[in-house]
């Protein structure tokens, strides 16, 4: 089991930045890769970025390339997503999500409760 938490939404102005944190916990010995993903009201829920918990290998969605970096701190156990450039569209609840190594899915088996992230313009 993952347990995934998600912090560091808020309310933040177009152009400007935010940095959100994704802390695992349990048997983190198990990711493979932690994702990043947004969902806005009414819209389905949409994939933003992911990392390789070991190698560190990232992969952007096209919207936020060039905007956001994804990153790790495994001693932490720690997911992070800097959002650089931030545009009203941008605004969602922000899930990570976590894909077990013991899994062969492509799917992710944990998530976290979100962070709601609100640009105004």
């Amino acid at each position: 089991q993952v347990q995934l938490v998600e912090s560091g939404g808020g309310l933040v102005q177009a152009g400007g930045s935010l940095r959100l944190s994704c802390a695992a916990s349990g048997r983190t010995f198990s990711i493979y890769r932690i994702g990043w993903f947004r969902q806005a009201p009414g819209k389905e829920r949409e994939f933003v970025a992911r990392i390789n918990w070991s190698g560190g290998n990232t992969y952007y969605a096209d919207p936020v390339k060039g905007r956001f970096t994804i990153s790790r701190d495994n001693a932490k156990n720690t997911v992070y997503l800097q959002m650089n450039s931030v545009k009203p569209e941008d605004t969602a609840v922000y899930y990570c999500a976590a894909d077990a190594v013991t899994t062969a899915g492509p799917g992710y088996d944990y998530w976290g409760q979100g962070t709601q992230v609100t640009v105004s313009s």
